[in-house]
C-alpha cells in the first residue's frame, strides 16, 4: 500500500478541541505524501462548514490546519468504473452501502491506499479494501 485516504471522520477528528490522541498520534508520524483524501471528504467537510454559524472560519481552518497537509484524489474514468462495478456488486449481494463512501472506497482501491475511518462497517463490505481505525 502506498498510503492512507483519510475520510472525513478523521479529518474532522484532527480540527476537535480535544482530539483522540490515538488519531493525532498517527497523524504526525505518516509521512506526508502517503496522506491523501478524496474529493467526495472535501465536499462532505465544505458542506458541514457552510452548515456551522461559523462557517468561514471553521472551512479556513479545514484548508489551513489538515487539508493543505494531504493530497486530495480526484474522480477520473478509473475510480468511476471501480464504483460502478462496486455499487453493481453490493446491490447484487443486498448490502448497499452510501455513494460517498463508494466512491471514497473505489478512489482508494483504485490508488492502493488504506482507507482510514471511524465508520469500518460500510467499508469492509468493499472487496479487497484495506481499512483502518484510528481510534482502536
Amino acid at each position: 500500500m502506498k498510503g492512507y485516504l483519510l475520510d472525513t471522520n478523521v479529518i474532522s477528528e484532527l480540527l476537535k478541541k480535544r482530539p483522540a490522541v490515538q488519531v493525532t498520534n498517527r497523524f504526525r508520524v505518516v509521512q506526508t505524501e502517503q496522506l491523501f483524501t478524496s474529493v467526495i471528504c472535501v465536499m462532505e467537510l465544505r458542506y458541514g462548514a457552510i452548515r456551522h454559524p461559523l462557517g468561514k472560519q471553521l472551512w479556513k481552518r479545514i484548508v489551513d490546519e489538515v487539508l493543505s497537509q494531504l493530497q486530495i484524489l480526484h474522480l477520473g474514468w478509473e475510480e468511476a468504473d471501480m464504483a460502478g462495478e462496486i455499487l453493481a456488486r453490493l446491490e447484487k449481494g443486498g448490502t448497499p452501502i452510501g455513494i460517498e463512501d463508494i466512491l471514497i472506497g473505489a478512489t482508494a482501491l483504485t490508488h492502493e491506499l488504506i482507507v482510514v475511518t471511524r465508520n469500518t462497517k460500510h467499508f469492509l463490505y468493499i472487496q479487497d479494501l484495506a481499512v483502518e481505525n484510528w481510534w482502536d
